[in-house]
Protein backbone atom coordinates (compact mmCIF):
# COMPACT_ATOMS: atom_id res chain seq x y z
CA UNK A 1 0.00 0.00 0.00
CA UNK A 2 1.60 3.36 -1.40
CA UNK A 3 1.54 6.51 1.20
CA UNK A 4 0.00 9.31 0.03
CA UNK A 5 1.95 12.88 0.15
CA UNK A 6 2.33 15.29 2.84
CA UNK A 7 1.97 19.06 2.20
CA UNK A 8 3.79 20.97 4.59
CA UNK A 9 3.93 25.14 4.58
CA UNK A 10 7.11 26.06 6.83
CA UNK A 11 6.91 29.82 7.94
CA UNK A 12 9.48 31.27 9.76
CA UNK A 13 7.94 33.37 12.98
CA UNK A 14 7.05 36.78 12.72
CA UNK A 15 9.76 39.47 13.50
CA UNK A 16 11.61 40.53 17.04
CA UNK A 17 13.02 43.00 18.65
CA UNK A 18 15.94 40.78 18.56
CA UNK A 19 16.18 39.91 15.17
CA UNK A 20 16.46 43.60 14.44
CA UNK A 21 18.96 43.97 16.58
CA UNK A 22 21.19 40.85 15.52
CA UNK A 23 21.28 39.31 18.24
CA UNK A 24 21.42 35.53 19.10
CA UNK A 25 17.83 34.32 20.24
CA UNK A 26 18.18 30.23 19.92
CA UNK A 27 16.32 28.90 22.57
CA UNK A 28 15.52 32.23 24.63
CA UNK A 29 12.22 33.26 25.30
CA UNK A 30 11.68 36.51 22.96
CA UNK A 31 8.25 37.25 21.69
CA UNK A 32 7.26 39.26 18.88
CA UNK A 33 7.70 42.94 18.08
CA UNK A 34 4.88 44.97 16.84
CA UNK A 35 5.52 44.27 13.05
CA UNK A 36 5.92 40.98 14.00
CA UNK A 37 2.41 40.57 14.97
CA UNK A 38 1.41 43.03 12.03
CA UNK A 39 3.12 40.17 9.92
CA UNK A 40 1.65 37.40 11.44
CA UNK A 41 -2.03 39.17 11.03
CA UNK A 42 -1.70 39.69 7.39
CA UNK A 43 -0.05 35.60 7.03
CA UNK A 44 -3.46 34.37 8.79
CA UNK A 45 -5.25 36.58 7.05
CA UNK A 46 -3.65 35.12 3.84
CA UNK A 47 -3.92 31.46 4.47
CA UNK A 48 -7.35 31.49 6.03
CA UNK A 49 -8.52 32.75 2.28
CA UNK A 50 -6.45 30.29 0.21
CA UNK A 51 -5.04 27.26 2.52
CA UNK A 52 -7.01 24.16 4.25
CA UNK A 53 -4.76 23.57 6.86
CA UNK A 54 -5.76 20.19 8.96
CA UNK A 55 -3.21 21.06 11.95
CA UNK A 56 -0.66 23.50 12.86
CA UNK A 57 2.73 22.48 14.68
CA UNK A 58 4.58 25.21 16.01
CA UNK A 59 7.73 25.54 18.07
CA UNK A 60 6.90 26.40 22.03
CA UNK A 61 8.92 29.67 21.95
CA UNK A 62 6.53 32.17 21.68
CA UNK A 63 7.76 34.61 18.77
CA UNK A 64 6.39 30.99 17.10
CA UNK A 65 3.70 30.19 19.13
CA UNK A 66 2.15 33.37 18.90
CA UNK A 67 2.55 33.42 14.89
CA UNK A 68 0.51 30.10 14.68
CA UNK A 69 -1.96 31.65 17.03
CA UNK A 70 -2.55 34.19 14.64
CA UNK A 71 -2.98 30.98 12.06
CA UNK A 72 -5.23 29.45 14.31
CA UNK A 73 -7.53 31.85 15.21
CA UNK A 74 -8.51 32.59 11.56
CA UNK A 75 -8.48 29.35 10.01
CA UNK A 76 -9.77 27.04 13.49
CA UNK A 77 -7.00 24.60 13.18
CA UNK A 78 -5.59 22.30 15.99
CA UNK A 79 -2.32 23.74 17.49
CA UNK A 80 0.46 21.17 19.32
CA UNK A 81 3.65 22.63 20.54
CA UNK A 82 6.05 20.62 19.18
CA UNK A 83 9.66 21.53 21.20
CA UNK A 84 11.57 19.81 18.46
CA UNK A 85 10.55 22.90 16.47
CA UNK A 86 12.83 25.21 18.10
CA UNK A 87 15.53 27.20 16.78
CA UNK A 88 19.14 25.48 17.20
CA UNK A 89 20.43 25.95 20.55
CA UNK A 90 23.51 28.47 20.63
CA UNK A 91 24.98 27.92 24.38
CA UNK A 92 26.99 31.03 25.11
CA UNK A 93 26.36 32.66 22.30
CA UNK A 94 22.41 33.17 23.32
CA UNK A 95 21.65 37.07 23.89
CA UNK A 96 24.88 38.20 22.04
CA UNK A 97 25.00 40.54 19.14
CA UNK A 98 26.62 39.56 15.63
CA UNK A 99 29.34 41.67 16.45
CA UNK A 100 29.93 40.62 20.13
CA UNK A 101 30.24 36.99 19.40
CA UNK A 102 33.17 37.96 16.77
CA UNK A 103 34.78 40.14 19.43
CA UNK A 104 34.90 37.66 22.57
CA UNK A 105 35.36 34.21 20.50
CA UNK A 106 36.88 35.06 17.59
CA UNK A 107 37.90 31.90 17.11
CA UNK A 108 34.20 30.12 17.42
CA UNK A 109 32.73 33.02 15.12
CA UNK A 110 34.94 31.78 12.64
CA UNK A 111 33.81 28.39 12.94
CA UNK A 112 30.44 29.08 13.30
CA UNK A 113 30.74 31.27 9.87
CA UNK A 114 32.63 28.29 8.02
CA UNK A 115 29.57 26.43 9.06
CA UNK A 116 31.55 24.01 10.32
CA UNK A 117 28.67 21.07 10.77
CA UNK A 118 30.42 19.33 14.18
CA UNK A 119 31.25 22.51 15.90
CA UNK A 120 28.79 23.69 18.82
CA UNK A 121 29.52 26.74 20.77
CA UNK A 122 29.66 25.55 24.45
CA UNK A 123 26.12 24.25 25.98
CA UNK A 124 24.74 24.02 22.59
CA UNK A 125 23.82 22.39 19.29
CA UNK A 126 26.06 21.41 16.28
CA UNK A 127 25.02 21.75 12.60
CA UNK A 128 24.39 18.35 12.62
CA UNK A 129 22.00 17.79 15.81
CA UNK A 130 20.13 19.91 14.71
CA UNK A 131 19.87 18.40 11.13
CA UNK A 132 18.60 15.21 12.81
CA UNK A 133 16.27 16.23 15.14
CA UNK A 134 14.33 18.23 12.51
CA UNK A 135 14.92 15.45 10.00
CA UNK A 136 13.31 12.40 12.57
CA UNK A 137 10.76 15.07 13.53
CA UNK A 138 9.69 15.73 9.72
CA UNK A 139 9.20 12.08 9.30
CA UNK A 140 6.90 11.41 11.71
CA UNK A 141 4.90 14.05 11.46
CA UNK A 142 4.52 13.65 7.77
CA UNK A 143 3.91 10.15 7.75
CA UNK A 144 0.97 10.59 10.65
CA UNK A 145 -0.49 13.30 8.18
CA UNK A 146 -0.66 11.39 4.76
CA UNK A 147 -2.95 12.69 2.19
CA UNK A 148 -3.31 16.25 4.22
CA UNK A 149 -1.21 19.46 4.55
CA UNK A 150 0.04 20.59 8.01
CA UNK A 151 1.78 23.89 8.73
CA UNK A 152 5.19 23.75 10.29
CA UNK A 153 5.73 27.48 12.39
CA UNK A 154 9.06 27.70 13.47
CA UNK A 155 12.46 29.02 13.24
CA UNK A 156 15.60 30.32 10.59
CA UNK A 157 17.33 27.38 11.06
CA UNK A 158 14.55 25.05 11.22
CA UNK A 159 14.19 26.65 7.78
CA UNK A 160 17.43 26.42 7.00
CA UNK A 161 17.79 22.76 7.23
CA UNK A 162 14.16 22.03 5.56
CA UNK A 163 15.38 23.67 2.48
CA UNK A 164 18.45 21.84 2.55
CA UNK A 165 16.90 18.40 2.91
CA UNK A 166 14.61 19.75 -0.26
CA UNK A 167 17.21 20.61 -2.40
CA UNK A 168 20.65 17.92 -1.61
CA UNK A 169 22.49 21.06 -0.24
CA UNK A 170 25.41 20.52 1.80
CA UNK A 171 25.44 21.68 5.68
CA UNK A 172 28.32 23.70 4.26
CA UNK A 173 26.79 24.92 1.55
CA UNK A 174 26.93 28.83 1.54
CA UNK A 175 22.89 29.94 1.97
CA UNK A 176 22.14 31.77 -0.86
CA UNK A 177 18.02 31.32 0.25
CA UNK A 178 16.32 34.05 1.90
CA UNK A 179 14.61 32.87 5.58
CA UNK A 180 12.30 35.72 5.84
CA UNK A 181 9.71 36.59 8.82
CA UNK A 182 6.32 35.18 8.21
CA UNK A 183 7.38 33.70 4.78
CA UNK A 184 5.35 30.80 3.36
CA UNK A 185 7.67 27.71 1.84
CA UNK A 186 5.88 25.12 0.66
CA UNK A 187 7.26 21.64 0.50
CA UNK A 188 5.73 17.52 -0.22
CA UNK A 189 7.06 14.51 1.77
CA UNK A 190 7.14 11.26 0.36
CA UNK A 191 8.67 8.28 1.48
CA UNK A 192 11.37 8.94 -1.03
CA UNK A 193 11.91 12.05 0.67
CA UNK A 194 11.03 16.00 1.05
CA UNK A 195 10.81 18.39 -2.53
CA UNK A 196 10.54 21.89 -3.00
CA UNK A 197 7.47 23.25 -4.32
CA UNK A 198 7.37 27.18 -3.67
CA UNK A 199 10.10 28.87 -1.12
CA UNK A 200 10.01 33.23 0.54
CA UNK A 201 6.50 33.52 -0.38
CA UNK A 202 5.61 37.35 0.91
CA UNK A 203 2.83 38.27 -1.01
CA UNK A 204 0.51 39.03 1.76
CA UNK A 205 3.07 41.60 2.78
CA UNK A 206 3.09 44.92 1.28
CA UNK A 207 6.50 45.48 2.68
CA UNK A 208 9.79 44.40 2.70
CA UNK A 209 10.58 41.84 5.71
CA UNK A 210 13.77 41.45 7.77
CA UNK A 211 15.87 38.70 6.40
CA UNK A 212 18.27 37.31 9.03
CA UNK A 213 20.56 33.94 8.39
CA UNK A 214 20.13 33.12 12.30
CA UNK A 215 17.40 33.61 14.71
Amino acid sequence: MSIEPTRILAIRHGETAWNVDTRIQGHLDVDLNERGRWQAERLAASLAQRDAIHHIYCSDLSRAHNTAQAIAQLTGTPITLTPGLRERHFGLFQGKTFAEIEATWPEDSRRWKKRDPDWQPEGGESLVMVKDRIEQLLQELAQQHAGEQIALVAHGGVMDVLYRMATGQDLQAPRTWALTNTAVNRLLWTPQGLSLVGWADVSHLDEVSRDEAIT
